[in-house]
């Protein structure tokens, strides 16, 4: 169980890190908008990027977990 809690903080601080990236059309459209709607945007591609990163994570460890047992 405790693995999960190192890999939940892992995914977490990986989104963490990437809050303020943007692509350049989501920046010239965050920089039209204003503020307080430029944050919900950020806001709303953290949360899109979320399940996708979770199945990925899941995956590359049962993926990782399977191979180690292997060796």
């Amino acid at each position: 169980m405790k693995k999960w809690y190192c890999i939940l903080f892992i995914m977490l601080m990986t989104v963490a890190s990437g809050a303020f990236a943007q692509c350049s059309i989501c920046t010239k459209t965050a920089q039209q908008l204003g503020e307080r709607p430029a944050k919900a945007l950020n806001a709303g591609i953290i949360y899109l990027a979320i399940v996708p990163m979770g199945v990925m994570g899941y995956v590359g460890y049962r993926w990782w977990k399977s191979n180690r047992a292997e060796l």
